[in-house]
């Protein structure tokens, strides 16, 4: 990912590891230290690191400092940034919906009435 990307393209980017998600899903919860976020995955310390320095640069995330720990914590703004892009297309997601529910219920047959023969 170069430091030229939209932040957008950059965002999606960091977004396209599972890795990344799943940090992110746990940051969700509350800040969090490396060793923390390492914990769930069968990967090595400076793997992990490498992954938050992408969450980082994305604006993902930001790093604090309290004593001798570092803190993760999400920072949303480019999540909100994505909700707003992908609104967009929410109208034509939901039309098309719209239009293949009014299509099924023109093709369907008429459903027969249930109830007990009397």
């Amino acid at each position: 990912m170069t430091s030229h990307a939209d932040p957008l393209s950059q965002t999606l980017s960091a977004l396209a590891d599972p890795t990344r998600r799943a940090i992110l899903a746990r940051l969700s919860l509350g800040p969090a230290t490396v060793n923390e976020l390492a914990a769930p995955f069968d990967i090595s310390l400076p793997a992990i690191s490498r992954h938050l320095k992408v969450l980082e640069t994305a604006g993902l995330i930001s790093r604090g400092r309290e004593a001798q720990w570092r803190p993760c914590r999400l920072t949303p703004e480019p999540l909100k940034q994505i909700d707003g892009w992908l609104g967009r297309y929410r109208k034509f997601w939901e039309g098309s919906f719209d239009r293949m529910d009014a299509y099924i219920a023109q093709i369907a047959p008429p459903e027969k009435k249930k109830g007990r023969k009397q």
